[in-house]
């Protein structure tokens, strides 16, 4: 996801719940009933972008790999795969196929990597195709889909090209915007592909049956799936959408749904009540970003300093958040972050930032002389309570020690995704979640020809480390690289970091053998069950 993630509250809302009644979970029927914080913006997988589509799609859709019970990395559709220095070889297993029983193969995902590429498509999530050859010029218009370096060299036999050495691309493949798709399906229904239940078709374990837009999805059993007897529950049931923790906290203490996110209104009574609390480290950093466009006044640099150095994020996590296991982030690479032998924030630590209120009135004085009289800023948030307050607390903030104004603009999921894609902001609050097990996942969110580059920041230096990143065998030159880039980061303050988020929830006692994974779609319940 990867995957774009947003405010913590919009996030991932699709947690776990307790034993009461029948209806969260039913054994006979392996049957449970979870909750969404908002509906899905898109099931196309050339289009998804965030951490909901991702969890439904790894449901629905299945790619060359996938991750198996214990987290690693598992054929797919793919039953073997090589890759070397010069691209890479999938040999895809004859027994897959789609809901209507047609075999899936090696050209449908030539098909679904051509689109993804297409201007025409406007995929935002083009760039993690990159490492095929020819990808940027397919990408940009100036290569036809055709020049792209992927083809079947049989039904069942995919070969990849590279430009460069990649290393990571079979990680690369579990991400959903390489699953395959059949170009008679989406040519049927054009724009309207992939917009309700009825105008798609899976080759995952699971179908979508239902979808009710605002209101309902309901999952069943995809009896044609090639693993279908590894696959134990029938129905997830996905009646309650709504951004509200308290609601879903609710539902789960009335048994209605599995799984419940906690937060500091929550938790307590979680507590009281003795349920098990579970904590897991989503991987995920959430930071301010800042618009870098020419007509903003966040373009200058003395004025980003100046308020890089009133924001201290331990002052959030510690007295507004106020949430177990929520952490301040400092760099652009969460502290847990694995890289070569070992975890990066170790092996090279982030960038000092020294939060001084008259080092930052002195860089306010300077972006003043810059800039003359500096407008009301406008900061994009979420609308749940945790983004609330967050906001609440850097226009405080801001006010007291810079006297600069700012403009809550509190918006949905897909309104503030829409309103950052257009560049409509000073500032937004944002997040990431890694797509694939690399530090490259978070380094090349800045890249200038990343569309997931909100801010539109452009910087030649941080382009060539990120290449450099993406290329090189050599273990060592890549972590140097990603080091530039934190560095780079700071300095320029393209963004500033503010909390790694963990998941607090509640879980059902009988349900078994979730996965929660930092990738391939969290929470993941392909090899889960309801316990009798």
């Amino acid at each position: 996801m990867r995957k774009l993630v947003v405010a913590a509250s919009l996030f991932f809302l699709l947690f776990y719940s307790l034993p009461l009644l029948a209806s969260a979970v039913d054994a006979e029927q392996q049957r449970i009933t979870l909750s969404l914080a908002t509906e899905p913006p898109s099931l196309d997988s050339a289009l998804a972008t965030d951490q909901i589509s991702s969890f439904l799609l790894a449901h629905l859709m299945e790619g060359l790999v996938q991750y198996g019970p214990d987290g690693n990395l598992v054929p797919g559709i793919a039953r073997r795969w090589e890759v070397r220095e010069d691209g890479a070889t999938f040999w895809l297993r004859e027994g897959a196929t789609w809901s209507d029983g047609k075999p899936v193969t090696a050209e449908q995902f030539v098909y679904a990597w051509r689109r993804a590429l297409d201007p025409a498509t406007a995929s935002q999530y083009a760039f993690i195709l990159f490492p095929v050859k020819n990808a940027e010029a397919v990408n940009r218009g100036d290569s036809s889909p055709e020049q792209l370096g992927v083809r079947a060299a049989n039904p069942y036999k995919l070969e990849v090209s590279f430009d460069k050495p990649c290393p990571y691309f079979a990680k690369l493949t579990a991400f959903m915007t390489f699953y395959p798709a059949r170009q008679d399906v989406v040519e049927r229904w054009g724009r309207a592909y992939a917009a309700d239940a009825d105008k798609m078709i899976f080759n995952g374990p699971f179908l979508l049956k239902r979808w009710v837009h605002g209101a309902r999805l309901t999952l069943e059993k995809n009896p044609r799936y090639w693993n279908q007897a590894a696959i134990k529950l029938q129905e997830i049931d996905l009646p309650y959408i709504t951004s509200d923790p308290s609601t879903h906290y609710n539902l789960y203490k009335d048994n209605r749904i599995a799984l419940s996110p906690l937060d500091s209104s929550t938790l307590s009574d979680a507590l009281a009540r003795g349920y098990e609390t579970h904590l897991f480290d989503f991987g995920t950093l959430f930071f301010l970003e800042f618009n870098h466009r020419d007509d903003r006044a966040t373009r200058n640099l003395a004025l980003r300093r100046a308020i890089q150095s009133v924001l201290n994020p331990s002052l959030l996590v510690y007295k507004v958040l106020g949430l177990p296991g929520i952490k301040p982030a400092y760099s652009l690479f969460p502290s847990s972050m694995r890289a070569g032998e070992g975890v990066f924030s170790e092996q090279y630590p982030p960038p000092r930032i020294d939060y001084d209120i008259e080092q930052a009135q002195r860089y306010l004085a300077q972006a003043k002389q810059e800039l003359g009289t500096i407008p009301p800023l406008t900061l994009l948030v979420g609308d749940s309570p945790r983004a609330v307050n967050e906001a609440e607390f850097y226009q405080y903030v801001l006010k007291q020690s810079l006297g600069l104004e700012t403009r809550l603009d509190q918006q949905t999921f897909k309104q503030r995704i829409s309103k950052m894609r257009r560049g409509e902001f000073d500032i937004a609050a944002a997040g990431w979640g890694p797509d694939f097990d690399d530090p490259i996942t978070f380094g090349d969110l800045f890249a200038s020809w990343n569309e997931n580059n909100r801010g539109r920041f452009i910087h030649a230096g941080y382009d060539a480390a990120v290449r450099q990143a993406q290329q090189s065998l050599d273990p060592e030159v890549r972590l140097q690289a990603f080091d530039r880039m934190q560095h780079i980061i700071s300095d320029e303050v393209v963004i500033i970091p503010t909390y790694e988020n963990v998941g607090l929830y509640v879980q059902h006692p009988r349900l078994a053998g979730v996965r929660r994974s930092i990738f391939g779609g969290d929470p993941n319940f392909r090899y889960a069950w309801v316990e009798p």
